[in-house]
C-alpha cells in the first residue's frame, strides 16, 4: 500500500479556492497530499489566484504551489467547449487553463493528476491525458463526462450507477462517505468524542459555516440564537476561514450575544474543537463528514445547491436535522429538542456510522492498486 520515497512518485492537484468557489475543494485536496506525502509522494498544486485563494496554505502544508492568472471575462466568455452549470468559477477557458497546466505537467513528468473543479470535464482532462500517467477526478455533482482512471465522490449514500454515464467503462468508481477525506486528527479525536458524548448535555455549541461564509449566514445564525432557549450555562464557538470576509461583522456581533461567545480564525485543531463541542450549526458541505467521525449531533445549513443532497442524505439517516434559513427571520432557533439526552445520543450513533475518518487511506490503497 505504501508509496515507496525512493520511487519519486509526483502528483499534481488542480483546484481551486476563491470567495464564490469556497475552500473545500483545495482542503480536502490537501488532505489527500498530506496522506500521500506520509508515504513517500512529491504532491504539486496548480491553483488559479482568485479572490480568496489558498496558495500560502498550501505552501505552509509543505507542498509546491503554481499559481495561474485570472483572465478577463471578455477573454474567455466566447470560447466555451461546453455550458457546464460552474463555468464561471474557472476563471478562463479549459483550453487555456489546460494549455497552461500541460507545460507544468509535462516538466514535473506526472504520475497521477488529481482534479478537484466544478468547472472542467472530459475537455479539459482528454487535452492533459498525454501528460500524465493516470488521471483521477474528485467530485460530487455526477453532471458531466469525465475522461479519468478513478472518480472519488464521497457524498454519503452516493450510488455508483449515477456516475456509470459519465465516466469509461474501466474507470474505478471509490462512492460514499466510506472514502470522505479527513485528516488523521479526526480518527485520532473519534475515541474520545464519542465517549463524551455519554454525558448527553448541550453545554457547548459550535457554529461553522465553511471557510468563507461570504453571505454573513454567521451572523444571522447568532442572532437568531438571541431569543432561543439554549441553557445559560453554554457557551458558544464560531470558527470561521482566514479568508472569511464577514469576520468584524461576526465579531462584533459576538460581543452582544448573552452567552460567552468566541470567534476563532484559521483553526488548526478542528477536530479537537469538535470533540469538545455537544452540538454543531454547521455548513451541510465536505466538514459533514468530519463531524460525522466524530459523532457531533449537528444542525445543518443549506448554502450552496450542490449541499441539498449531503443534507437530504444525512437527514434521512437521522445523523442532523436540516435549519431552513429562512425561519430565522419569524422565530429564534427551537433548541427544547436538543436539550434531551436521548435525541442528541441519537443523532451522534447515527453520525458516527456514516464515516470512521479512514477514507484517505483507503483513497491511496486504490491509487498505489492503479499506478
Amino acid at each position: 500500500m505504501a508509496i515507496q520515497s525512493n520511487a519519486s512518485v509526483n502528483v499534481v492537484f488542480r483546484c481551486d479556492a476563491s470567495l464564490q468557489i469556497g475552500t473545500g475543494h483545495v482542503m480536502r485536496c490537501l488532505t489527500l497530499a498530506d496522506a500521500l506525502s506520509e508515504q513517500g509522494a512529491e504532491c504539486h498544486f496548480i491553483c488559479r489566484e482568485h479572490r480568496g485563494h489558498l496558495l500560502d496554505v498550501i505552501q505552509q502544508r509543505g507542498h509546491q504551489t503554481y499559481s495561474l492568472p485570472v483572465e478577463s471575462g471578455s477573454q474567455y466568455q466566447e470560447k466555451k467547449e461546453s455550458e457546464l452549470a460552474h463555468a464561471e468559477w474557472l476563471g478562463s477557458t479549459q483550453q487555456q487553463d489546460a494549455d497552461l497546466c500541460s507545460t507544468l505537467l509535462q516538466v514535473l513528468q506526472t504520475d497521477w493528476l488529481i482534479v478537484d473543479h466544478y468547472a472542467l470535464d472530459v475537455h479539459w482532462e482528454k487535452r492533459l491525458r498525454s501528460y500524465c500517467k493516470k488521471l483521477m477526478v474528485i467530485d460530487d455533482l455526477a453532471d458531466r463526462q469525465h475522461d479519468c482512471d478513478i472518480l472519488l465522490d464521497q457524498t454519503f449514500g452516493r450510488d455508483p450507477q449515477n456516475y456509470v454515464q459519465w465516466v469509461p467503462r474501466n474507470c474505478k468508481l471509490l462512492c460514499g462517505a466510506n472514502y470522505a477525506l479527513l485528516r488523521p486528527e479526526f480518527s485520532q479525536w473519534r475515541e474520545y468524542s464519542i465517549k463524551r458524548r455519554e454525558k448527553g448535555q448541550l453545554e457547548h455549541l459550535l457554529i461553522n459555516l465553511g471557510g468563507v461564509d461570504k453571505d454573513n449566514v454567521t451572523t444571522k445564525i447568532l442572532k437568531g440564537l438571541e431569543d432561543s432557549a439554549l441553557p445559560d450555562y453554554c457557551k458558544i464557538t464560531v470558527v470561521m476561514g482566514s479568508t472569511a470576509p464577514c469576520v468584524d461583522v461576526v465579531r462584533e456581533q459576538a460581543i452582544l450575544m448573552p452567552w460567552p461567545t468566541e470567534v476563532k480564525t484559521g483553526v488548526s485543531n478542528m477536530a479537537e474543537l469538535m470533540a469538545k463541542s455537544d452540538l454543531a450549526i454547521g455548513a451541510a458541505g465536505s466538514t459533514s463528514w468530519e463531524r460525522c467521525c466524530l459523532g457531533l449531533p449537528t444542525i445543518m445549513v443549506v448554502l450552496a445547491d450542490n449541499q441539498s443532497v449531503i443534507a437530504k442524505a444525512l437527514e434521512r439517516a437521522e445523523a442532523a436535522s436540516l435549519l431552513d434559513l429562512t425561519s430565522l427571520e419569524t422565530q429564534p432557533l427551537a433548541f427544547k429538542q436538543y436539550l434531551s439526552s436521548r435525541i442528541l445520543e441519537k443523532m451522534s450513533t447515527s453520525a458516527r456510522a456514516v464515516s470512521d475518518g479512514l477514507g484517505a487511506l483507503r483513497v491511496i490503497k486504490t491509487l498505489t492498486q492503479r499506478a
